[in-house]
């Protein structure tokens, strides 16, 4: 028990605790999970949230929290080098059903610019 007090006392620090309580909120309201200070794994819940994340604001707000506290600064890291990095969506990968032409070049086929919707305004085609 002395042990895991020691490891967390960085938590009595009033500022690096704003920045956990703001890293908590921001995973519940995008993940829906709500993790608790006394987890025994809090810092690895909270990098892999971080890392799955589509919110810039809690990636953000993890980076600064582990540079203000060395006990954070494992690699966390869950993608190779060589590996391109997924499509997620709410800490899912997701199937990339695009074209690899449409993802890389923008155009289709022949050289000729996607084609734009048109949109009309009260009766008026814009654009």
């Amino acid at each position: 028990m002395n042990t895991l007090a020691s490891e967390k006392d960085w938590l009595l620090n009033p500022n690096l605790l704003k920045l956990v309580h703001q890293c908590r909120r921001l995973i519940h309201s995008e993940f829906g999970v709500k993790l608790h200070l006394t987890e025994q794994h809090l810092e690895q819940q909270l990098a892999d949230y971080a890392s799955k994340s589509r919110s810039g604001h809690l990636v953000r707000t993890w980076e600064t929290l582990k540079a203000q506290v060395p006990q954070l600064q494992w690699d966390s890291g869950s993608t190779e080098d060589g590996e391109n990095p997924k499509r997620m969506y709410r800490g899912q990968a997701i199937a990339d059903d695009r074209p690899a032409s449409a993802v890389e070049g923008g155009e289709q086929g022949g050289g000729m610019p996607p084609r734009k919707k048109q949109v009309i305004y009260r009766g008026q085609v814009i654009g």
